[in-house]
């Protein structure tokens, strides 16, 4: 095949970025848009590229080097970089070359200025935008300059900070090519960015544009603060006109200087109203022919708008799709289930199969419409006051969508809507045999699920599947099961509201419940420190423990055994991995490994707990719990008894201790039961997925991860697969985890966090939700990975969220602090049980407090110190 060196941007499209980058492919798209203009010019291809990369073959070696550094390791980054960089730019640009590209100068003028640009094959992406990655060079005169421009170019696709770049995205540097786009200079006399959807809110409706005086180099490099213009459906919405003191013009020779701008030009609109509605309405026709909103760099000549770079913007959060046209509300279901991280499709696909509402997803992410359960009054107040409880910050954003009036349409009451707000108990008695009714009920559904699964394979696999999905439901749905989780909620509510009015006590019920019989989660943290106090007593096996790092997760069992006092610390292990190795961090997702499949990942905790605790902690610690919680009733009992009408209020009182002890507990139970079902689905879907790698249709048994269900089991029907849209997803997954999942979202985009609306936490706390009672100070641990605990006794854990699996790292921590949760979230359920001062919700916590700082806790009042 011909290698071609140049092409016109006018026969580019955008499926060609293999051939001129993203830049050049956007650029070509944009070109053959009706109505858009944009300045004349050609792409120097990747050919040329590859062609001048293979003169020096001292490169090769430079490459090998970076792909092994770590993407921290700044300084041996910053020199290989620059080595490249000058290797490139001292090769002479081969004849052929230089005159292909001479030819093209010589159509649209030697003599013109032109910006020459990069234009990367990773570049303007979907999933990866690369903004300001590559060099672009503005006025070049003269066909010398020119060619030494686009060796420049070609050299910056090894800027250190775009090395970087790709390290943290997982992009081969080699699979990157350059291709250069040089262009007919625009001078315009304003310039700026157009974001087809508010860059902020990710609102798709409002389109934000940016606007100076001059070249829109002087925005983008933030010499100057733009002019602001937000329009929704053809008019200025508002805007914040700026002090524009410097802009950049060209020069007559060539290249650009910093100017000064006139007093009374300062503050004058850099475009008027009517302006910004024209560019906007460019915007929108440059969004559709894309399909997603842009990120758009525009010029303003005495002849109109010219358009000089669009890509997509890579920042906002998804929409879930809908068949219609009309306004909807969603909410985040990671934050209720405490992942907020992405799921792989067959994750998503397997939960919404099994979830007891519909869901959408976006992101990687799910999400609950709750539209119509806002649109009718009652269902309204009964939504609102449990997601209040459970996380005033999704209340908070619900209500300021409602408080708009006209994106939630007001319906008629349909019926009763939901749960009881507060108050009122469930009706069942407080019987303790109510729960070993219900557990017994789904351990021998779970036993037969296990029996039965064992012959089913090949498509009827997939059948059986899909009753046992609405076998799971109907556990879930057990009305029984439900008035259990509710007593068990409405009964804390009712001790905290009832002794903070009649004894000025908070929170009281966060003692009441310390160490509640039945938490098969608590237990969890509690057998595990049993575990340790086997291995405590054996030298040995601590030490290789010590180093199990190094070891395949299949072998280290079995390894474990062949050392003195070995087989004993094993047994313990397995013991554990047979009642709890169905858990994992992030266990909603089906497609995340196990502690049965990973059991290396509890090694740290383990060996934590060893260091930590003294032989026999554990019953210890959940009888020191059980007596602080005796001792607390009777103090409350004791102090209601000496009010007016005290006997009534510790009647009461007594009762709901009794029920709160009797049914929290089970409130972790449910979770336990599915995360079990699971891991007995994906152990047959997996011997599913290693038939197909034998029968050579999946390089890897993994890929079937990134299938839905209902993909996996027309692959198994048919044989094949699809190995092109399995690429895609995986590109699609890594993308999503730059993206930060909002507690709320709209269907116009808009991504609303909440706020907490306080005004009694001192200057400079972060603020977040008291979900378990106390306070203390220590070193905070900033710990994002299970499997990279180091915890000493004291230690506070601050981390993204804690699901059921964290639990094993709450017996040797002092205090937790999370970015995710609500009241009756997993990890504030096991920080009351352990009598640990928690706080939630803490939005960025993990950004800004650091590894190692000491801070203070406030767990009554909810908020977190950090001190000197």
């Amino acid at each position: 095949m011909t290698e071609q060196y140049v092409v016109d941007l006018q026969e580019v499209d955008a499926t060609q970025i293999a051939v001129v980058g993203g830049k050049g492919a956007q650029l070509g798209g944009l070109s053959g848009i009706e109505g858009v203009r944009v300045p004349g010019g050609f792409c120097v291809t990747t050919d040329a590229f590859r062609r001048v990369m293979a003169l020096a073959p001292s490169i090769e070696d430079r490459l090998d080097q970076l792909s092994r550094l770590n993407p921290d390791d700044r300084e041996e980054i910053r020199t290989l970089s620059a080595q490249i960089r000058r290797t490139i730019e001292g090769i002479a640009i081969p004849g052929d070359l230089a005159t292909a590209i001479t030819r093209a100068l010589a159509r649209f003028g030697e003599q013109t200025a032109y910006a020459v640009r990069s234009s990367a094959t990773a570049e303007d992406l979907p999933t990866a935008s690369f903004a300001g990655q590559q060099d672009t060079y503005l006025n070049v005169m003269g066909t010398t300059a020119i060619l030494q421009h686009v060796s420049r170019c070609w050299a910056s696709l090894f800027t250190e900070r775009a090395v970087t770049y790709r390290r943290r995205n997982g992009i081969d540097d080699r699979a990157v090519h350059m291709a250069v786009v040089v262009q007919r200079m625009v001078f315009p006399r304003a310039a700026g960015i157009l974001f087809t959807a508010d860059p902020v809110t990710g609102n798709r409706k409002v389109a934000t544009v940016d606007a100076g005086w001059g070249l829109g180099e002087a925005l983008v490099s933030g010499l100057v603060n733009p002019d602001v213009f937000k329009v929704r459906d053809g008019e200025v919405v508002s805007k914040a006109i700026a002090a524009k003191k410097r802009a950049v013009h060209a020069l007559p020779t060539g290249g650009t200087e910093e100017v000064a701008i006139d007093a009374q030009r300062q503050e004058q609109p850099a475009l008027t109203d009517a302006q910004a509605v024209e560019l906007v309405r460019l915007g929108r026709r440059i969004e559709a022919h894309f399909g997603r909103p842009q990120d758009i760099e525009w010029c303003l000549a005495d002849d109109g708008f010219q358009i000089v770079q669009s890509r997509p913007i890579t920042t906002l959060f998804p929409v879930p799709e809908t068949d219609d046209e009309e306004n909807h509300l969603y909410v985040s279901v990671g934050h209720q289930q405490m992942m907020t991280d992405p799921m792989k499709p067959l994750g998503l696909s397997i939960w919404q199969l099994t979830a007891m509402a519909p869901m959408h997803e976006a992101g990687g992410r799910l999400f609950v419409d709750v539209t119509r359960r806002l649109a009718s009054p009652a269902s309204r107040a009964a939504l609102l006051d449990l997601m209040g409880r459970g996380d005033p910050l999704v209340r908070d954003a619900l209500e300021t969508v409602l408080d708009r009036d006209d994106f939630v349409p007001s319906l008629p009451d349909a019926g009763p809507g939901g749960p009881p707000a507060s108050g009122t108990p469930a009706p069942i008695e407080t019987d303790p045999a109510i729960v070993t009714q219900l557990i017994e009920r789904s351990q021998t559904s779970i036993e037969t699920l296990r029996r039965d699964i064992r012959t089913k394979s090949g498509p009827a696999l997939f059948g059986f599947l899909l009753e046992a999905f609405e076998e799971h439901k109907r556990v879930l749905r057990d009305p029984l099961s439900m008035q259990v989780i509710m007593a068990g909620m409405e009964s804390t509510w009712w001790l905290n509201d009832k002794l903070g009015e009649w004894l000025g006590e908070k929170n009281a019920a966060d003692t009441l419940t310390l160490s509640a019989p039945g938490n098969v989660t608590s237990e969890m943290g509690l057998a595990l420190l049993d575990v340790a106090d086997v291995i405590r007593r054996r030298p040995e096996v601590v030490e290789f423990l010590q180093g199990v790092e190094y070891l395949e997760d299949t072998a280290f069992l079995e390894q474990l055994a062949k050392l003195a006092g070995g087989t004993e610390a094993r047994d313990a292990v397995e013991a554990y991995l047979d009642r709890y190795g169905m858990r994992c961090v992030g266990e909603i997702d089906i497609t995340r490994p196990r502690w049965r499949e990973r059991p290396t990942t509890l090694v740290p905790v383990i060996l934590d707990n060893v260091r930590n605790f003294e032989q026999g902690a554990a019953e210890r610690r959940f009888e020191e719990g059980r007596q602080k919680a005796q001792r607390k009733e009777q103090d409350v009992l004791s102090r209601l008894r000496a009010l007016p009408d005290g006997d009534r209020k510790a009647d009461e009182a007594k009762r709901m201790i009794d029920r709160v002890r009797t049914f929290i507990g089970y409130r972790e139970y449910p979770k336990y039961g599915i995360i079990s079902r699971y891991f007995v689905y994906k152990q047959a879907l997996l011997r599913e997925a290693e038939r197909l790698v034998r029968a050579g249709v999946l390089p890897e048994r993994e890929d079937v991860f990134y299938l839905t269900f209902q993909e996996f089991h027309e692959a198994v029907r048919a044989n094949q697969v699809d190995d092109q849209l399995i690429q895609d997803r995986k590109d699609a997954f890594r993308s999503y985890h730059a993206l930060t999942p909002p507690r709320v979202l709209t269907s116009d985009g808009e991504a609303l966090t909440g706020a907490y609306r306080r005004d009694d936490v001192p200057t400079g706390a972060l603020v977040g939700l008291a979900v378990s009672a106390g306070t203390i100070e220590g070193r905070a641990r900033v710990i994002l990975d299970m499997a990279e605990a180091d915890l000493q006794a004291g230690d506070i854990l601050v981390t993204a969220y804690t699901d059921p699996s964290w639990s094993p790292l709450f017996v040797g921590i002092a205090g937790l602090v999370t970015e995710v949760g609500g009241l009756m979230t997993h990890g504030a359920v096991i920080a009351r049980e352990y009598g640990l001062p928690a706080v939630v919700g803490v939005e960025q916590a993990t950004r800004l407090i650091q590894d190692g700082q000491r801070i203070r806790v406030h767990g009554t009042d909810g908020y977190v110190e950090i001190l000197p």
